[in-house]
């Protein structure tokens, strides 16, 4: 068996949203310590709608294939379930990862958890 799936190698290969938003309304940046990951997500929201959204990622195939497809399934979503993204969901979008790389999946639940908390944060400034 092939140790990543064809989604996991084409979002490496591939990888959709890849970038900065200059104006962001939130952006999250978070590491592994371990493994030295290192995601940054970028957040534009309007009237609570994620209306684009960009990453950059310092990190492996797997590292880079989670930030895609987090960037994928909550780009166009309301903030709240934006908000309510797993890993798990992040996991199973990408058909799956090794037990020893679910970390990577947890960066981007946890990019994005931090690039909500700051534009929630700027929005009571």
């Amino acid at each position: 068996m092939a140790l990543y799936s064809e989604k996991v190698m084409d979002h490496f290969r591939n990888p959709r949203n890849v970038g900065v938003i200059e104006d962001a309304d939130g952006v999250g940046e978070v590491g592994n310590a371990k493994c030295g990951d290192i995601m940054k997500m970028y957040l534009k929201i309007e009237d609570g709608i994620v209306k684009d959204v960009k990453f950059e990622t310092f990190g492996c195939g797997s590292a880079i294939a989670s930030s895609s497809m987090a960037t994928e399934l909550i780009k166009g979503k309301p903030v709240e379930e934006a908000r309510q993204l797993t890993n798990q969901a992040v996991a199973e979008a990408l058909d799956g990862l090794p037990d020893y790389k679910m970390h990577c999946s947890v960066l981007a639940q946890e990019a994005i958890e931090a690039a909500l908390k700051d534009y929630e944060s700027k929005k009571e400034e």
